[in-house]
């Protein structure tokens, strides 16, 4: 059976996806491991439009909820797509657990995964007092003391998002070079709450049932050092989710997979890609809500033309 679409991904844009493709009588696949993407492990979520407070649990909950609720998509959960391949019709999408579809087009949302700094505790705290998304998380600091690991752009962006909230923050960087723009570094070290360490090491990352503290090494003394805190926000990049495109579609040099950002549309005629896994902008769940929804949208118009023979098949 050849299908009309398969979504590569269960985060908040694919879910967005199937919903539309849904309501737009597609015949479609989602294909995920699980369903709730990065957000799964927020303890709070406050910035979820239409929702004051939502743990991300709860969230893929109903995100979940939501997808069952239509009768016209078809969920694969528990495996993941691994391979597509160009084919007659489309698109074939092999999966991990050597299952395969068939599809005229494809919408990969696969998202992106937060680089870590891989020491003691960091797993352990996640959602408890270890974060990656400062515009998120930055609420649950009000008065109390944060570090952020990082003194790239994205780490002093996060110092910018913590000021309103924060009493006191930590900017942490390993080498002695502050690589974010001046301007943002200007701004973020106006504040008389902003200490920068640099030359800092982290060691573990330590608490109770939630984070209490870390530990750091200054790499000018050697001098093993601690820091008492609430909340940690580590801010050292992230990695998109594109090695099933690479070989189909056009990547920037970080990797991500470039779009259209009218339509979402690839390199390759009969793929979209939407959230984090692009060269979008900014890496927010609305965000990539919206440029999945905009995706199917496109997908459903090209779906028409193609039935209706205005538009060739890609050889």
């Amino acid at each position: 059976m050849v299908h009309d679409l398969i979504i590569v991904g269960g985060g908040p844009a694919g879910v967005a996806a199937g919903v539309y493709a849904a309501r737009k009588k597609l015949k479609a696949i989602l294909i995920s491991d699980s369903i709730g993407g990065q957000s799964v492990v927020s303890k709070e979520i406050q910035n979820f439009i239409g929702i004051k407070s939502i743990s991300g649990l709860d969230l893929a909950k109903a995100f979940k909820e939501q997808l069952e609720f239509q009768k016209d998509i078809k969920l694969i959960e528990g495996d993941f797509a691994a391979k597509i391949k160009k084919t007659k019709e489309g698109f074939r999408v092999f999966t991990e657990k050597k299952r395969k579809f068939d599809a005229k087009t494809v919408l990969i949302v696969s998202g992106s995964r937060r680089k870590q700094i891989n020491v003691p505790g960091e797993k352990d705290f996640e959602g408890r007092g270890v974060f990656y998304c400062s515009i998120c998380d930055a609420p649950l600091m009000k008065n109390k003391i944060a570090a952020v690991i990082g003194g790239g752009n994205s780490g002093f962006e996060a110092v910018l998002d913590l000021l309103p909230y924060a009493s006191k923050i930590y900017l942490l960087e390993y080498t002695d070079i502050l690589s974010a723009d001046k301007i943002t570094r200007e701004k973020a070290k106006k504040s008389k709450k902003v200490e920068v360490i640099t030359m800092a090491e982290v060691r573990e990352i330590f608490g109770g049932e939630f984070v209490k503290g870390l530990e750091y090494k200054d790499r000018r003394s050697s001098k093993i050092k601690k820091i008492n805190l609430h909340g940690i926000f580590i801010s050292v990049g992230y990695q998109p989710n594109s090695e099933i495109a690479r070989n189909l579609v056009k990547l920037n040099k970080n990797k991500e997979i470039i779009i259209n950002r009218k339509t979402q549309e690839t390199s390759r005629r009969g793929i979209w890609a939407a959230g984090d896994v692009t060269d979008g902008l900014y890496r927010q769940m609305n965000i990539a809500i919206g440029d999945a929804v905009k995706a199917t949208l496109n997908i459903d118009n090209h779906l028409y033309a193609l039935s209706m023979k205005r538009i060739p098949k890609k050889k």
